[in-house]
């Protein structure tokens, strides 16, 4: 059965290449032509992916991801045709998983949304998928996919999840960025590393009593991220 992809642009040529490209590739695509609309289509298709024009007429892109945030987890992958910082961070920092820069490849693009729907997938965590790891307050549920601190669950997303787990079973040992975005986003993944640096913030904010002093993710300077134990 194909996976269903929300296809949330508003340029009426764009959108049609990209539904044929897609559907080329074997996904099944159901599309919107501005933010309203993309939310109002989440909510009746149920799509597995969704990727998210930035420049939208009504609702930018930031806004429609920020509102799917707040009732989803889907996997929500944002296109933006700058490369520089702005879009970028905005777009991760808003809850997108990925993001790709215009102009769009197909086959690249494809192998992008298998990447994120693979993880997506895949809720284990290798040999510790049954386990509990304790990092001071925290109680990290691998099997359950929950984190908790002194009892009360956190609201990390997928994402973030698998991030916390790869640090998790790096057992104290700094994780490289290039290994996080290896871990985490999947082999041969070809993105950069402001996305780990992204996902770093925003699980600190969750999971750290003062994100801006945190002792739980801790930054190696010039080498990457360890959990502290």
């Amino acid at each position: 059965m194909s996976k269903q992809l929300l296809l949330i642009e508003d340029e009426p040529r764009v959108r049609h290449g990209l539904t044929l490209a897609l559907e080329d590739q074997g996904f099944s695509v159901v599309q919107a032509s501005d933010g309203q609309g993309g939310l109002e289509r989440l909510a009746e298709d149920h799509p597995d992916v969704v990727l998210l024009d930035v420049m939208l007429p009504d609702l930018d892109g930031f806004a429609v991801c920020r509102t799917i945030r707040k009732h989803s987890d889907i996997p929500v992958i944002m296109v933006t045709a700058r490369t520089d910082s702005t879009d970028v961070v905005a777009g991760l920092e808003a809850g997108a998983d990925d993001y790709v820069t215009k102009p769009l490849v197909a086959r690249v693009l494809s192998a992008r949304i298998k990447a994120l729907l693979r993880r997506a997938a895949d809720s284990s965590c290798d040999e510790l998928d049954d386990g509990i790891i304790e990092a001071g307050d925290l109680r990290i549920d691998l099997g359950a996919a929950i984190v908790s601190r002194d009892g009360d669950e956190l609201p990390v997303t997928r994402t973030e999840f698998k991030l916390l787990a790869a640090l998790a079973r790096a057992e104290g040992n700094v994780c490289s960025r290039e290994h996080l975005l290896e871990q985490v986003w999947g082999y041969g993944y070809f993105g950069d590393s402001r996305i780990v640096d992204v996902h770093v913030r925003r699980l600190r904010a969750k999971i750290e009593r003062d994100p801006c002093r945190p002792v739980h993710v801790v930054t190696a300077r010039g080498l990457g991220y360890r959990l502290a134990h």
